[in-house]
Order: structure tokens, then sequence, then C-alpha cells
């Protein structure tokens, strides 16, 4: 089958003669909140310079009556963020004392292969004066991720150097946002290394990287050389 065509046009004195083609085009503009042309001053609610909704941790706006969910309250704009925001809205709304107050959002870049990502990165751990340590598994050493031609992926968890809890992790590979639930689920529990180290993963799986990236951190993993196994 012949690859489909996709071309680009602009307009302008700037355009050239020509529009470009190409097998995929990338738009990646951004996106900007709407919050000022939705004329939400109009019932007295409050918008920022940006254009983004206030709310508190109920989603509720200053306007007592009135909620907001989604991107139009804030980044991250992210569907499954937004969703979480209706759970909360409708149960406050119906009488509930909930509250939104995630300790970490999921992400993913939807490339190939994926990249994925939940609580801190290296980056934010450093600026937060965070002591930490990583582990990552390489997915070379997977029989499942040799087998389905992904062995160039790899998994990442990120510890605090003190109390060995989990605060963030990032998987690089193919369907690797497939893999942050346990992560994501770690952190929100307050999990440490060994939780996940002893909890026994399927095998052979992509999902076991996460459990062998924790045995690398305990010093127990056998699937790889140990440097942390103690010389007797």
């Amino acid at each position: 089958a012949t690859p489909a065509s996709s071309h680009v046009a602009r307009p302008g004195n700037h355009a050239p003669a020509e529009a470009p083609r190409s097998e995929a085009v990338l738009v990646a503009i951004g996106r900007v909140p709407n919050g000022k042309n939705l004329d939400a001053g109009k019932a007295g609610v409050e918008v920022d310079d940006r254009g983004f909704i206030r709310v508190d941790k109920q989603l509720r706006t200053n306007v007592p009556h009135i909620f907001a969910i989604g991107d139009i309250v804030g980044q991250p704009m992210l569907a499954h963020k937004g969703v979480h925001e209706g759970h909360v809205a409708a149960e406050v709304i119906a009488g509930k004392k909930h509250y939104f107050d995630p300790k970490v959002i999921p992400s993913i870049a939807y490339t190939e292969p994926e990249v994925a990502w939940v609580g801190l990165t290296e980056k934010e751990a450093k600026e937060k004066g965070i002591s930490y340590e990583t582990a990552t598994f390489p997915w070379a050493a997977s029989g499942r991720a040799i087998a389905s031609d992904c062995a160039d992926g790899m998994t990442k968890l990120i510890f605090d150097k003190e109390s060995h809890r989990v605060i963030g992790g990032a998987i690089v590979g193919t369907n690797g946002g497939e893999l942050l639930g346990e992560i994501g689920l770690a952190i929100e529990m307050g999990c440490d290394a060994e939780d996940i180290a002893l909890t026994i993963h399927a095998h052979p799986t992509l999902h076991e990287s996460v459990g062998l990236a924790a045995e690398i951190f305990e010093g127990s993993i056998t699937d790889l050389p140990n440097p942390k196994a103690k010389k007797k």
C-alpha cells in the first residue's frame, strides 16, 4: 500500500510557492485557555491574567454555586485530570465533603517509543532539595521486550534516599504509559522500594520491569549484575 501523504499550506507573502508534503504532520503550537472568551466575568466568576478560572480544592469558583473543571482551571491540561475533577465537583454538589488533592498526575507523550512519567523528575527533586537515588532497569534485559521488538526501552524509578519511598518514575518504551499505574499508586500510598521489590510481578511481562528496578535499588536484583550485593 502507498503511504498517505499530507501537505500543509499557509497564506501570506512568506508562504512557499508550493506546499511541502510529508507522511506525517506534527502540530505542536500549544493551547491557550479561553476563560476570558467565555465571558465568565458576567457571572461574577474570577478569571486570572492567563485566562484560567480560579477554583479551590473542591473545584468551586469564587461564586459558590458555580464549579469549573478540566483545562480551564489550569495545568496540567490532561483529560484524566479533568475526569477526576469532574467526579469531585459532582460529589461536592451532591453534598459530600470531597477534595481534589492528588499527590501525582501521570503524563504520557504518545511518541514512538512512548515517554511516560509520574511524580517528581530528577530536576524537580533537585529543585526541592530532596536527596534522591535512581534505579533503571534496561528493557534489553527483558525477555518480553526482546520478543516484542522493543528492547531499547527502560524503566526508571526515583527514590527518596533517606526514606527509600518512591517519589517518581519514568518509562520509555512501547506502551510505556500502560506501566505507570503501579508507580503512581506506590507514590500515593507512600510505598518504599522494598514494598515494590517484594511484590511478585508476572513473568515474562514489561510490567515486571517496575519490580526489577526496585530490586536494583534494594540490591536484591538477580536478573542483572548486582553492584550492591554484599561481598562475602
